[in-house]
């Protein structure tokens, strides 16, 4: 019941993108189809899980040599590493499969998504502030849990919006509201919707 409690609190209430505002950028860049951004979500979901499992084992390193204050840049080249390496292995094993994510592989370095639930994964107290109860332990089980319902709450909000937008490219919108500005606010009434969700957990 504890774990199940973790996937419904980081999808759902504590969502990465519509409640702690991580992964902005490809929140509004990769959602003008639904197609792109089921790519976009489950290459996410696959990276965010392995490199937050590489990134807790490193920060384990990274504090026994006395040296965590490196952590920022550290994880950033575990996760590009990482990216890269799913690419070259995609490319060799699966070229229909690379072919899909492909696009999405490159963009998903620069997700701040990623990095952030990295380093809440990485600190104990971090996560247990993220984890719902006193019974869960921040450990690797939890953590990488919690980083995997993460990238599950990201994909749900991307595609609920990337068909939000499909169908607002149907609909009469005013001029000066066309792109962008629809876009954000579109955003703003999903996140308030998500708050919604605030009392279940």
């Amino acid at each position: 019941m504890a774990y199940f409690l973790i996937f419904i609190s980081a999808i759902f209430v504590n969502n990465i993108v519509l409640s702690q505002f991580l992964g902005i950028c490809p929140f509004l860049g990769v959602s003008k189809k639904i197609d792109t951004a089921l790519g976009m979500g489950a290459a996410v979901t696959f990276v965010l899980t392995v490199a937050t499992i590489v990134t807790y084992l490193l920060q384990i390193l990274l504090v026994k040599w006395g040296i965590e204050f490196l952590q920022t840049i550290v994880f950033i080249l575990v996760i590009a590493a990482l990216v890269q390496m799913i690419e070259i292995i995609l490319k060799k094993v699966s070229p229909a499969l690379y072919q899909a994510l492909g696009v999405f592989l490159p963009l998903i370095t620069t997700n701040c998504c990623i990095l952030g639930v990295a380093i809440i994964v990485a600190d104990p107290e971090q996560l247990a502030g993220k984890l719902p109860g006193e019974a869960l332990a921040a450990n690797l089980l939890t953590g990488t849990l919690f980083a995997f319902a993460t990238a599950i709450g990201f994909a749900l909000a991307l595609v609920l919006f990337a068909g939000i937008r499909e169908q607002l490219a149907l609909a009469k919108v005013p001029k000066g509201m066309q792109g962008t500005p629809i876009a954000l606010l579109t955003a703003g009434l999903l996140a308030m919707a998500f708050m919604g969700f605030s009392g279940v957990v």
